[in-house]
């Protein structure tokens, strides 16, 4: 599986990347960007399986990069990693055509349900 990591924190990134593979992710090919504007770019080189991708980010914010998607027609599975994990902002996600909201902090297990959901969709 190719997952798409984009977060503006390193650190953060790290620890989803250790956390997909702490829920039993281990086969998994992952690319980073450090905002929604590389995101975009790094999502049409690679076309993965899946994104996880913060909310709120410098040049592009997550929800902005999934609507250019949507827009765009690419259905890719995408999913929010993020510290905000309001009804408001979970609604505001589905509607823009996200599979999956994970709030921090979050466990393997958030990862694991979530995922299998949304791969199975």
């Amino acid at each position: 599986m190719k997952v798409t990591i984009i977060d503006d924190s390193k650190v953060m990134r790290a620890i989803v990347k250790r956390t997909l593979r702490q829920a039993g992710f281990t086969d998994v090919d992952v690319v980073e960007a450090c905002d929604g504007e590389e995101g975009l770019q790094v999502i049409q080189a690679t076309t993965p399986d899946l994104v996880l991708c913060d909310w709120n980010m410098p040049k592009m914010t997550g929800i902005e990069l999934l609507e250019q998607l949507r827009t765009a027609g690419n259905r890719v599975r995408f999913g929010f990693v993020t510290s905000e994990g309001s009804e408001e902002m979970r609604q505001k996600a589905k509607d823009a055509g996200a599979s999956f909201l994970i709030a921090k902090p979050f466990k393997p297990e958030d990862f694991r349900e979530s995922i299998d959901k949304a791969m199975a969709a």
